[in-house]
């Protein structure tokens, strides 16, 4: 991430909204933006599989052959930026499931995935896209699902400013798309 670029840019953005970047509260705004902006879209820097590598820590799943074995993970917290309007998407939460096939990841490793899949410019569509190939890819699991409940500053604080909208969205894969059993298991209620 090109840090001086930003900084100058932010400049730039506070003199064209009528701003002067020299006054007191603003003078050293460019830095601190540029600083966000390096930490909460700090996954822009890696690719779906280096994600899965970086938390991609499993460990033998002792299920006794039991293929209907499923691992869960609730209201994990993340937030993300839209990238139609740079606006925040909060108070985000995503419920992960998978099947284990041999192997499970660390616990953390999952809610790690999420929060930096959701640290790019994202779409909440994409984003289950991402988290789910990254799951998939990091337990080598072919069966999982992922849910992602969350509100859109670009719709409630700006244009239509439907302050109680929440968006829902689903991502299946493998047998999380035909059994509506497993499905249960993550929606949100």
């Amino acid at each position: 991430m090109d840090i001086k670029a930003i900084e100058y840019h932010v400049q730039g953005l506070l003199k064209a909204i009528g701003e002067d970047p020299e006054r007191e509260g603003l003078k050293d705004t460019p830095a601190r933006v540029a600083r966000m902006l390096e930490e909460v879209l700090a996954g822009t820097a890696y690719s779906n599989h280096e994600i899965a590598e970086m938390f991609g820590t499993t460990f033998s799943a002792d299920t006794n052959g039991d293929t209907d074995s499923t691992v869960v993970m609730k209201d994990i917290t993340v937030f993300s930026y839209c990238e139609h309007h740079l606006a925040l998407m909060y108070d985000m939460t995503v419920n992960v499931a998978y099947i284990p096939h041999g192997r499970v990841l660390g616990l953390s490793k999952i809610a790690r995935i999420c929060d930096m899949a959701a640290k790019r410019l994202q779409l909440q569509e994409r984003l289950g896209s991402d988290i789910c190939e990254i799951i998939s890819e990091a337990a080598g699991s072919p069966d999982v699902g992922v849910v992602i409940r969350g509100s859109h500053s670009c719709m409630t604080a700006r244009g239509i400013r439907n302050a109680s909208a929440q968006t829902v969205t689903t991502t299946f894969r493998g047998r999380f798309r035909t059994e509506k059993d497993l499905q249960q298991l993550i929606i949100m209620e």
